[in-house]
């Protein structure tokens, strides 16, 4: 995941953890997915409200994954939802 890379490149983290947190991602993305679609069909948000309210949880502190990670998932669904991705604030915080 670039998100865990330099801006030339370099890995940041060993390549073990890499696939864990790919995982975890990927795995996060995967079963929001039935989540989303039930808040979208409720009648509660556009796709757009959907996707920046989990977003907006998943990038809460305390959470599991980090805050480029949280943005990695929210695009990821989008992909899988097949719905346009939503504008999300540019996160230029540290990775942790």
């Amino acid at each position: 995941m670039e998100i865990h890379a330099s801006k030339n490149g370099k890995l940041l983290l060993p390549k073990i953890e890499l696939v864990e947190r790919y995982e975890l991602c990927e795995d996060l993305a995967s079963h929001l997915i039935e989540q989303a679609q039930l808040l979208y069909h409720g009648g509660n948000a556009s796709e757009e409200g959907v996707l920046l309210g989990m977003h907006a949880g998943l990038a809460a502190e305390g959470s599991v994954v980090s805050p480029n990670e949280a943005r990695w998932i929210t695009m990821r669904m989008a992909e899988l939802l097949n719905w346009h991705a939503p504008q999300l604030p540019d996160n230029t915080s540290h990775d942790g």
